[in-house]
C-alpha cells in the first residue's frame, strides 16, 4: 500500500467514515522535516497499509482540515480511530516511535 493524497472535501469520506484507522500527515512542499519523514511514512505504509491507511494532506492548498484540526506546525501526524482523533504528533518522528502508536491503535 502506499501513502495516498487527501483533500479538505475528501477527508470525511476518507477518514473520518474509515474502517481501518488512519494516519495522517499533515505536509507542506517548504517543509524540510516533512521530506525527510516521507519515507518513513512510505515504509510503514508499505508494511502497515493492509490494516490502516495512510493519507497525507497539503496544508498548502487544503486549508480547512488544518484549521479544524488546529494543526499550528508542520510535520503534523494525526491518528483517527472511528473518526476520532485519538493522538496527535507535531514535528519529525523517528519509525520507532510512530510503529508504537500504529500498533497501538491496531
Amino acid at each position: 500500500m502506499t501513502v495516498i493524497d487527501v483533500t479538505d472535501a475528501e477527508f470525511r469520506d476518507v477518514v473520518l467514515r474509515s474502517s481501518r484507522p488512519v494516519l495522517v500527515d499533515y505536509w507542506a512542499d517548504w517543509c524540510s522535516p516533512c521530506k525527510q519523514l516521507a519515507p518513513i511514512l512510505d515504509e510503514l505504509a508499505a508494511s502497515y497499509g493492509d490494516r490502516m491507511r495512510f493519507v497525507k494532506l497539503d496544508t498548502n492548498r487544503n486549508h480547512m482540515t488544518p484549521t479544524r484540526y488546529a494543526v499550528n506546525g508542520l510535520p503534523t501526524i494525526h491518528i483517527f480511530v472511528d473518526g476520532e482523533l485519538v493522538k496527535s504528533f507535531q514535528g519529525s518522528k523517528s519509525k520507532s516511535v510512530l510503529t508504537a502508536e500504529i500498533e497501538r491503535h491496531l
